[in-house]
Order: C-alpha cells, then sequence, then structure tokens
C-alpha cells in the first residue's frame, strides 16, 4: 500500500500549507481531482521526491520514502508537459527511461510504442511529431519504467475521445496486471468516472 500519512507542505509565501492525507492499494488507479491551483500537482511532485514535506510520512509498504531523492524511489512520472528531446527520435526518447543495459530493451520499446498507437513514428524526430502524439510517447515511456508507483499529471489532455480510451484501457490494464499504485491529476470527469478506482478530492486553497 501508498501511504501519505499528514502530510504538509507549503511553497514560499504560502500563507495555508497543503494537508495531504491518502492511502492506495496495489493494483488500482486514484484520481486526483480538485480545481487549478489546489495541489494536484505537488502531490505528485513529494510522491516523486521533487518536493519534500515539512511534516509527515510517504510509506510504500513498510518502506518510508518521504526523504529519498527522486531517483532512489520506485516511481515512474508523467508530466504535464511531454518533456521530450525534441532532436531525438520518439524511440531514442524512450530509451532515455529505461536503465542501461536493460535486457531486450529495443523490442520493449517497440512493445511500449505499438501499444499507444506510434509504432509507424518510431523514428520520427520528437519534434516534427503532434501534441497528442507527443503525450502517447511521454506515456509510453512512464508505462516502460514499469516502476510500482505510477504518476500521471493530465496524461490524456491533449487527446481526443476516440484516442483517449484505449490509451486509458491500457493504463487500467498494466496497473492490475502489475500492481501499480497509479494516481492520475486530471480536470477531466471522464478520468474520474470511467477509469479511477477510488477518487481523491483536493478543495481549494
Amino acid at each position: 500500500m501508498l501511504k501519505l500519512d499528514r502530510i504538509e507542505f507549503a511553497h514560499p509565501g504560502q500563507l495555508r500549507p497543503y494537508c495531504f492525507d491518502l492511502a492506495c492499494e496495489p493494483g488500482t488507479i486514484t484520481a486526483l481531482t480538485g480545481p487549478s491551483g489546489a495541489g494536484k500537482s505537488t502531490l505528485l511532485d513529494l510522491i516523486a521526491g521533487f518536493l519534500l514535506p515539512r511534516s509527515g510520512t510517504i510509506l510504500l509498504d513498510e518502506c518510508n520514502l518521504t526523504n529519498r531523492p527522486p531517483e532512489q524511489r520506485p516511481v515512474s512520472i508523467m508530466f504535464q508537459a511531454d518533456n521530450l528531446f525534441e532532436h531525438l527520435s520518439v524511440s531514442r526518447n524512450l530509451s532515455l527511461g529505461l536503465p542501461r543495459g536493460t535486457p531486450d530493451e529495443r523490442e520493449k520499446i517497440a512493445n511500449a510504442l505499438q501499444q499507444v498507437g506510434l509504432a509507424d513514428l518510431s523514428q520520427r524526430r520528437a519534434s516534427d511529431i503532434s501534441g497528442g502524439q507527443k503525450q502517447r510517447a511521454g506515456l509510453a515511456r512512464a508505462l516502460l519504467r514499469n516502476q510500482p508507483i505510477l504518476l500521471l499529471d493530465e496524461p490524456f489532455a491533449n487527446l481526443d475521445q476516440e484516442t483517449a480510451a484505449p490509451i486509458r484501457e491500457l493504463v487500467r490494464h498494466l496497473t492490475r496486471k502489475n500492481r501499480w499504485h497509479t494516481l492520475i491529476a486530471s480536470h477531466s470527469e471522464a478520468d474520474s468516472a470511467t477509469l479511477a478506482d477510488q477518487t481523491y478530492t483536493i478543495p481549494a486553497p
């Protein structure tokens, strides 16, 4: 289980701190909802280790992640911006998400791109694909890492409904199969209504 216990955090100049208490079972999807500025992305950054709380604990089973640096956390994250290197191919961008020397790397990358519908674009430079395609490439890179915690920030925002539906189902399937703790920050009611096992609503600050 992933558990945030009495986590408090405040950005510089923020008068009222964010306060988070949350528990996520393995193999489930939690939708983070709330207005802009409520702290959805901040919560993801705290779990990933990009921000450190001023109090409280973040636990994965019996392992305390609270003060671990990002590179020592079992986390895959897809940011709201796609964060692709524009001058590199789509395939090369995905390879950067894997540890050096990963067995069967090419096969795993090809399979990930097939799953998100980008198999024909593997050698295309990131600068030459559309915004929606970049978003799917970013998601494929996160899924490919296969870490116990998967954090997605507005992962379907640039996708039309026809494209988003099978991608949502892919996230659901892999979460169940791999027993991930998946958290999705989203403004979309469709994400919480059709995808989430539970919804964690963050009120306006």
